[in-house]
């Protein structure tokens, strides 16, 4: 019996290293690619793709699972072991069903249509992406055929991101968030708040030794970190000593210390990944959604907190003190806090931020069934803005073509960035019972028990347990919208009914 758990450590090591691989060159792909190398990256994409994926479904991996069964049900369910045959198996049978050529197909789809989707937005041609896009569906759809039929067909991409999650889950959370939004929009667009000083002359240079500074004071082991300017920003890396984390910088505006501080929360929960995992698949995370929880908490909670600012806005004034050095302190909070329906979703302000995500999540699932015409999408995607946002769409860049996703195929992926945002005060509120002096600390630019606390409780663990119980061992309970709801309601003062 350990003969055989050691060998499917090793096929399963080998085939996270494939995966690791792949990141690398996706990184690669999205910073310093030159853009003409986009097709032999497609292949190269494809190929580890169906690599991983045969080893994967070798029937010689589906025999060592069947013969660990004996093992795994005599060992403790939240030992290492145990939870590596569990996830093993829970692969495994996903995987056996779809074709490693398929697989190919849509790793090769995906990285062709990145060059496709970035000069679309560039020149804002919906037109020249249609046919990607019409692509990518195509073959999600052969994906959803390689599984059992089923009522809703958008659950077998969402388990993908968010594992053992169903639409109607997400529908019922995003139907509470949006009855409270809407009404909470609407009362705070019309208040008068001064930004009018994070618009203006903001050289690149001091921004991006900013980033550095900031992600160094929020504390990472040295020389296992780094950043680099991308267009639509994410974090990736090899390995939990391995951490890239991309910005995207604006001379006009502060938006990457934002970005580049959610990144950094993405990028501290791989690297505070237990070493000894670190190398099977219970060493990542959880799910999209309990990532986002941690860059959601960063770039927020901490981000556009009072006690941060508190604590950094001297020194953010001294390297811009044309723009920022006769802002008081509250002005500027209130500024990086202001609520205005805008059209970009990563630059939107926590209040409205919901809305982006529940319009494309509800958009995705059309999409899956049919609903609409992908040719109908911007005309759909700007109509559904003004509903919900009240905001005129002007052009497809800074409408349907703004995010990288559904160029690389991730139907299914953004729910998790709403679900990861109510889990993040679902985690913070928690902190604050453990560490009463938490906000204490960060003003004064200390920042090792928040580490401590989310790598002990959220991190360590990895993908031992489905993210619900992740998210019920850190804090004892599954996901709750009201206290998201009623965080919103105090920080921006309007009364919060028990």
């Amino acid at each position: 019996m350990s003969d055989a758990l050691a060998e499917l450590k090793t096929r399963l090591e080998q085939i996270q290293s494939l995966g690791a691989i792949s990141s690398l060159l996706v990184w690669d792909q999205r910073t310093i690619m030159p853009p003409a190398g986009a097709a032999n990256r497609g292949a190269h994409l494809a190929l580890l793709q169906e690599l991983g994926h045969e080893a994967l479904i070798d029937p010689a991996v589906g025999r060592l699972i069947d013969e660990l069964r004996p093992l795994e049900d005599s060992l403790d369910p939240d030992s290492d072991d145990a939870s590596l045959i569990r996830l093993a198996r829970r692969e495994y049978d996903k995987a056996v069903r779809v074709p490693s050529e398929l697989a190919g197909e849509m790793a090769r789809a995906a990285s062709d249509s990145a060059a496709i989707w970035l000069e679309a937005k560039m020149t804002s041609n919906f037109e020249l992406f249609l046919p990607a896009l019409e692509r990518a569906i195509e073959l999600r759809r052969r994906y959803i055929a390689c599984f059992d039929p089923t009522d809703e067909p958008y659950d077998i991409l969402l388990d993908d991101f968010e594992p053992e999650t169903k639409s109607a889950d997400v529908t019922r959370i995003f139907a509470e968030i949006k009855a409270e939004l809407i009404p909470l929009i609407a009362e705070l667009r019309e208040r008068e708040v001064d930004d009018s000083f994070l618009t203006g002359d903001f050289p690149i240079e001091p921004q991006i030794a900013l980033g550095e500074e900031i992600v160094d004071l929020f504390g990472h082991r040295p020389g296992s970190w780094r950043i680099d300017p991308t267009e639509h920003p994410f974090a990736s890396g090899t390995g939990i000593d391995d951490i890239r984390v991309t910005t995207h910088y604006y001379a006009d505006s502060l938006e990457s210390l934002f970005s580049t501080m959610h990144e950094y929360g993405h990028g501290l929960y791989q690297h505070q990944i237990r070493r000894d995992i670190s190398h099977l698949p219970i060493g990542s995370s959880s799910s999209l959604g309990i990532h986002e929880s941690q860059s959601r908490l960063w770039e927020n909670l901490v981000g556009r907190g009072m006690p941060f600012w508190r604590f950094f806005y001297p020194r953010l004034q001294s390297i811009f003190p044309g723009q920022l050095g006769g802002v008081e302190l509250d002005t500027f909070y209130a500024g990086i806090n202001k609520v205005q329906p805008s059209l970009i979703r990563i630059r939107a302000d926590e209040v409205t931020y919901g809305m982006h995500v529940i319009l494309r999540f509800e958009l995705e699932q059309d999409i899956v069934n049919g609903r609409v015409e992908l040719s109908d999408l911007p005309r759909i995607w700007n109509e559904r803005m003004f509903d919900y946002l009240g905001v005129e769409v002007p052009d497809d860049a800074h409408g349907v073509l703004q995010d990288v996703h559904w160029s690389a195929g991730l139907i299914g992926y953004f729910s998790t960035y709403l679900l990861g945002t109510v889990m993040s005060v679902q985690l913070w509120e928690k902190m604050l019972e453990d560490v009463p002096d938490l906000e204490d600390q960060i003003e004064h630019g200390e920042f090792g028990a928040l580490r401590d606390w989310l790598g002990e409780n959220v991190h360590a663990s990895g993908r031992k347990y489905p993210p619900q119980e992740t998210l019920r061992r850190a804090v004892g309970s599954t996901i709750d919208a009201k206290p998201y709801l009623a965080y919103l309601k105090r920080k921006y003062g309007v009364a919060v009914v028990a």
